[in-house]
């Protein structure tokens, strides 16, 4: 799959779940913890998120723990 970026942070268990649904589906992403990368906080703001997790790629953004949407990844 085209390069999966998932933005979280600390104790955020929609961000873990997410991880998780990826990693049992054989997705492969990169993790940016914005409380560990605070320079995204901005980023992030200003593209309009208020919340963590930030699902990315090219084609498509998933915001929060949405197993449905996630699927569309995994094929």
């Amino acid at each position: 799959m085209k390069n999966i970026i998932i933005y979280t942070k600390n104790n955020c268990p929609q961000c873990k779940m997410t991880k998780r649904f990826l990693s049992e589906n054989q997705v492969s992403f990169q993790e940016i913890n914005i409380e560990e990368q605070p320079q995204y906080v901005d980023v992030l703001k200003q593209q309009g998120y208020q919340s963590v997790p930030i699902v990315k790629n090219e084609e498509l953004t998933i915001v929060g723990f949405r197993p449905d949407q996630l699927k569309a990844l995994a094929v």
